[in-house]
């Protein structure tokens, strides 16, 4: 569904990535791991087109992206933000339902709430929500409902960046299982980065590792605990110890 080949970006003289290439099947959940600066967010707004990649080729569909395909892509994707990203000044069920009355196929405001409101039942959000602002929801509440947004048009294509940012551990496993069972329930394709390791336990079908702007490891998740990898195995024990500098 996704693919990514020889893919680099650079901001100025600081080259973030060098040569990612990647593969994502259609229907597979494929989660991005690495630490900070190691280039997880660029690869994701390459695909997306909120950057442009100086060099390589990614394909959607098999069809290559350019500015005339980035706009039926867009179509087909939804996102959850690390942060929730809500419309302050927008009610909850106006948020979920934001691309379906203001997108290019626009639907009616009555069946646009009819539809957050499902949504909204499915990450576990009962409809006395719907007509609460953000303001006045706690921050896993938000997350759902940003998460029940991200699936309002039932996608193709699901990003989740960094899901868990600011979670506690117990709502943290909440959202977890949410997109699990959501994109196993869908079909749909994911790509999730994070350096939340209880989230690629849960979530991951296969694993990338990002470092220093390269793929360094790719794998099913299954096969993660066992890789014998320097990097891999100093990142997922989070060890001080090992070829990756503490020093950012």
């Amino acid at each position: 569904m996704i693919e990514l080949d020889n893919v680099s970006k650079a901001f100025g003289s600081k080259q973030i990535l060098r040569g990612v290439s990647l593969e994502i099947a259609k229907g597979e959940s494929l989660v991005i791991i690495g630490g900070s600066g190691t280039g997880k967010s660029v690869t994701l707004k390459c695909i997306l087109g909120l950057i442009t990649h100086d060099s390589g080729t990614i394909r959607v569909g098999g069809t290559e992206m350019n500015a005339a395909e980035r706009e039926t892509f867009l179509s087909r994707f939804g996102m959850l933000f690390q942060g929730a990203a809500l419309f302050d000044s927008l009610k909850v069920w106006e948020n979920v339902a934001f691309r379906l009355v203001r997108g290019p196929h626009k639907i009616a405001s009555d069946e646009a709430k009819h539809i957050a409101v499902e949504k909204l039942r499915r990450v576990g959000l009962s409809p006395d929500v719907a007509d609460l602002f953000p303001a006045e929801l706690s921050g896993g509440m938000q997350k759902r409902v940003g998460l029940a947004r991200a699936i309002a048009t039932d996608p193709e294509v699901i990003f989740f960046d960094e899901p868990t940012t600011g979670l506690d551990p117990i709502m943290s496993g909440v959202i977890n299982d949410l997109i699990r069972g959501i994109v196993t329930e869908m079909g749909a394709t994911a790509m999730t980065i994070t350096h939340d390791m209880r989230s690629v336990h849960a979530i991951a079908d296969r694993v990338a590792m990002l470092y220093e702007g390269r793929v360094e490891w790719t794998g099913p998740h299954a096969d993660l605990e066992t890789c014998e990898n320097a990097i891999v195995r100093q990142f997922v024990n989070g060890s001080t110890d090992g070829p990756i500098s503490t020093v950012r």
